[in-house]
């Protein structure tokens, strides 16, 4: 409310150009509101690989503000900015390769970006940064005709409903003890009107103008069945906003992790085009501009802009600051099967006996909170759960894994050791008179932990040691939930803001980083069980940005509806735009009943998203996968098992994700930047670079409509090997059977030959190549392979990085990375060639060792397909495959 006072126009600050110093790292000078005289120290840096930084603080702060510490993975790297012009009231900044200028306006302060002579982006040119200087309490005030005046009725109540030092919400009292801390800017992104970005909003993927409505809110909350087309902010926050044109895209990274709120108008401005000659007149032209305000409730503005030029680069960019997606085991790409609850250690055998007996490949059975021993966490009930170690070695022996839940929240029982230990430590956050904070979540009265203390998470990571966590085995992995985090019968169902933290800081200006450190602190937990030898797998329901170091997330409690698997697609595709890669949505709906074909349909969508998980909830009827009649067993059956042939291809999308930052499910935009009729496109994706997926949300669905992106590309059915004849918008036909997939000319997918019961019963299992020709008869692709599980990959170079490349009728496999190894018995057995254009005469494969055989192959006049069988090519081998 108070930021919306302060309406575009001339901005109130103005530079102090004598106060400007220049260092190796950065440049910094003051500027100075022209009412309140409060100086701000303004900071700029050029970060290597085409990123710039802005801080503004205030100059001489009362006390420090909050600065959000541990989500960039170092101190950027600087490069010097040089001065390049310096005049009345301009200052020009060049970057040392000279491609951008920074041109700092006085008065009024601005900041323009400049590219090869055009504005890319501006700060503050509507004039909207906003910037609330610590203050004393009204109480401890010298009074001066000022403050007389301020303390007259009517301006108590005025300052009352701004919520300058207290502000109600309910019957909620947030007190407010350091007074307004409030800051916010605007950019304006020239020549650009596509934006996309700050998740986690049930929403389109394309953000909308908010001019008339809500902004969209980053405040992560515990929403049951969030409503649909909302801009609330729901479990999880990352402030990046990325704007795409066809020649290129930018990104701005707004680091704080208070309520923050952003708005964004789009609009077409007339730019004047200068005429050439004297005889031509000056032209208009209607050039797209996207302003987007951030306002925040409290800490300073630190924000990066990253630069492209291209959205891959802005992924590098990213990463750079905060981290890669964590590379996943291997286990837990395959499916998980979860529900609030599996009643005991029986249902655990029978659901894992029914995945055997209906022949459906799965990996992990989870436990929801009913596990434990009246929700105490690292506890097993008693009755129910037995002997949970002899029911993980019942699991082990079946190659299959178990995840468990472990909430922030602890139950106050003084004879709970984990509880007591806590209080004594003074581990918990505090009220805001100092006291343990308490409230309201599964087993009644709780604590939370205060996991922004280091000594907390180093604490927290130790109870999953083995010998403290009882009975815990090392095939047991983690689930953080409710930890946005989540308080019943809080305000918004969440922690007060006025609530203390680890070095006096309130939880407004911690928020949104709850769940990351509990995130992080568990996931060091499981690594530090295994002396640093084994990867953790830990989903998270709260995020921020740098969450994909340490795992997972999910998209939280869905309904079962049609709809809310339609909008789960765009909400996959903005959480991986913003380098989180492993996530997924709870197939089939976690409230409510799914009716058999909306289950199906979810399973088909699901089997082709990074993170594949069942789950429902404790009023919803079970739903195993076998339990709607033999059809759909069978439909639910194949998806799974198509998405376990498909993981070394997946596989390697999460090492490109680990190692380069690439997102592993990707807008059709970021694959096809040049393209304007992909920009919207939400319905169908690209996994990878190499698969288009266009799952089926509509009930009774006889078509879809696909966009076949790029007139130049040729893309094949994916199950068929059927060239598709047309390019652009295709109605295609579908059945119940399964959703289309296609694989894209040019590209080589790795696959195993068959599905097994779980990933590790497939670790023999030989491979296949599908090679799809494009225009130029050639396709190029990679093959990762490890041993799944450890961090021997990174510390002992044990992998294989492969590459597969035809080109003038010769495929050929060769090492992409020649300083990795790793032993495997692995063979390709089959290759599938797409589009090979004339009938082959004859085939050989030969090794490295100059070994020749002829290959055996069939060829399909009617697909134009080749097979080549009975291979026995070394997967980390050298060798080429001639067709004449």
């Amino acid at each position: 409310r108070r930021q919306k006072l302060l309406h575009p126009g001339k901005s109130l600050y103005r530079v102090l150009l004598d106060s400007v110093t220049l260092s190796d790292e950065n440049v910094k000078f003051q500027i100075i509101h022209e009412e309140n005289k409060v100086p701000l120290q303004v900071e700029i840096y050029e970060i290597e690989g085409n990123i710039f930084r802005l801080k503004i603080d205030e100059a001489s702060p009362l006390r420090a503000r909050y600065k959000v510490p541990d989500v960039l993975i170092k101190e950027p790297t600087t490069q010097r900015l040089l001065i390049s012009h310096k005049e009345a009231g301009i200052l020009v900044l060049s970057s040392v390769n000279e491609v951008y200028k920074l041109q700092i306006t006085a008065n009024p302060f601005q900041v323009e970006l400049q590219s090869k002579g055009e504005t890319v982006m501006s700060m503050n040119s509507n004039g909207l940064l906003y910037f609330e200087h610590l203050q004393p309490p009204p109480s401890d005030r010298k009074p001066t005709a000022e403050n007389e005046e301020a303390a007259s009725d009517s301006s108590k109540e005025k300052q009352e409903d701004l919520g300058l030092w207290q502000e109600k919400f309910g019957t909620f009292l947030d007190i407010k003890a350091h007074g307004p801390t409030s800051v916010g800017i605007d950019f304006s992104l020239h020549g650009y009107d596509h934006v996309y970005g700050i998740p986690q909003h049930t929403e389109t993927l394309l953000l909308k103008n908010t001019s008339d409505g809500d902004a969209y809110r980053l405040y992560n909350l515990d929403i049951f069945g969030h409503k649909i087309h909302d801009k609330i902010g729901i479990y999880g926050s990352v402030p990046l906003l990325l704007a795409h044109k066809p020649n290129g895209t930018s990104g701005i990274f707004w680091l704080n992790s208070s309520e923050t709120l952003v708005d964004i108008s789009t609009k077409a401005v007339a730019e004047h085009i200068p005429s050439r000659s004297a005889a031509e007149t000056a032209k208009q032209r209607a050039v797209p501009l996207t302003d987007v305000r951030w306002m925040s409730e409290s800490g300073i503005i630190d924000v990066f802009l990253l630069m492209g030029p291209t959205a891959f680069d802005i992924f590098k960019q990213f990463a750079q600051l905060t981290g890669t997606q964590a590379l996943p085991p291997l286990f837990s790409l395959g499916y998980h099967q979860c529900r609030w609850n599996y009643e005991d250690e029986q249902d655990v055998k029978a659901v894992d006996a029914g995945f055997d007996a209906h022949d459906i490949p799965y990996d992990v059975i989870w436990l929801d909170i009913e596990h434990t021993d009246g929700k105490r966490y690292f506890t097993w009930d008693k009755q129910k759960f037995q002997n949970p170690r002899k029911m993980q070695e019942y699991l082990r022996k079946k190659k299959r894994k178990l995840v468990v839940i472990v909430d922030p929240h602890i139950k106050v029982d003084p004879s709970y050791t984990l509880y007591s230990q806590a209080k004594d430590k003074g581990y918990f956050v505090k009220d805001r008179n100092g006291q343990d904070f308490e409230g309201i979540c599964w087993p009644g009265s709780s604590c939370y932990l205060d996991f922004t203390n280091p000594e907390v998470r180093k604490w927290y990571a130790d109870q999953f040691a083995f010998k403290t966590y009882k009975a815990s085995t090392n095939i047991l992995f983690v689930w953080n939930d409710m930890n946005e985090p989540s308080v019943f019968k809080g305000a918004e169902l969440t922690m007060q803001k006025d609530a203390v933290h680890y070095n006096n800081w309130e939880h407004r200006e911690v928020h949104n980083l709850y769940g990351f450190y509990q995130q992080m602190a568990t996931a060091e937990g499981l690594i530090r069980r295994t002396s640093g030898k084994e990867r953790p797998f830990v989903l998270t329901r709260s995020f921020f940005a740098g969450s994909q170091k340490y795992g997972a997330v999910w998209t939280g409690d869905n309904t079962a509806e049609w709809s809310y698997l339609k909008i789960s697609i765009p909400m996959l595709l903005t959480i991986n735009m913003a380098g989180i890669s492993f996530c997924g949505a709870d197939v089939g709906g976690f409230i409510g009943d799914p009716e058999p074909e909306l289950l199906v349909r979810w399973y088909q969508a699901g089997a082709y998203q990074p993170f594949f998980r069942g789950h429902s909830n404790m009023e919803s009827k079970r739903r195993e996968p076998w339990l709607f009649g033999e059809k759909n067993t069978q439909l639910i059956r194949k998806a799974i098992r198509e998405r376990y042939v498909l993981l070394p291809y997946l596989y390697t999308l999460f090492y490109r994700a680990h190692t380069a930052a690439e997102p592993v499910m990707r807008s059709l935009w970021i694959e096809f930047p040049g393209k304007m009729e992909t920009f919207d496109v939400e319905n169908e994706y690209m996994l990878g670079n190499a698969l288009l997926v266009h799952p089926v949300t509509e009930k009774e669905a006889k078509t879809v409509t696909v966009l076949f992106p790029g007139s130049e590309e040729i893309w094949y059915d994916f199950r068929t090997f059927k060239r598709m004849e047309d390019a652009g918008t295709v109605k295609i036909p579908v059945t119940l059977e399964n959703i289309p997939v296609f694989q894209r000319g040019g590209t080589v997918i790795p696959l195993k030959t068959t599905a097994g019961k779980s990933t590790e019963w497939m670790i023999d299992i030989s491979y296949e190549l599908h090679v799809a020709l494009d225009t130029e008869a050639c396709a190029i692709g990679e093959l990762y392979v490890d041993d799944g599980h450890s961090f021997q990959y990174l510390h002992k170079k044990q992998f294989l990085y492969r590459k597969f490349t035809f080109h003038k009728n010769i495929l050929s496999s060769s090492c992409v990375d020649e300083s990795g190894q790793y032993h495997t018995t692995c063979v390709v057995e089959r290759v599938i060639i797409l589009g090979f254009g004339k009938q082959p005469t004859f085939v050989t494969a030969s090794s490295k060792d100059g070994k020749k055989k002829e290959v055996v192959f069939t060829y399909d006049t009617k697909t134009s397909a080749m097979t080549l069988e009975n291979l026995a090519l070394s997967v980390g081998a050298d060798w080429e495959i001639c067709i004449s």
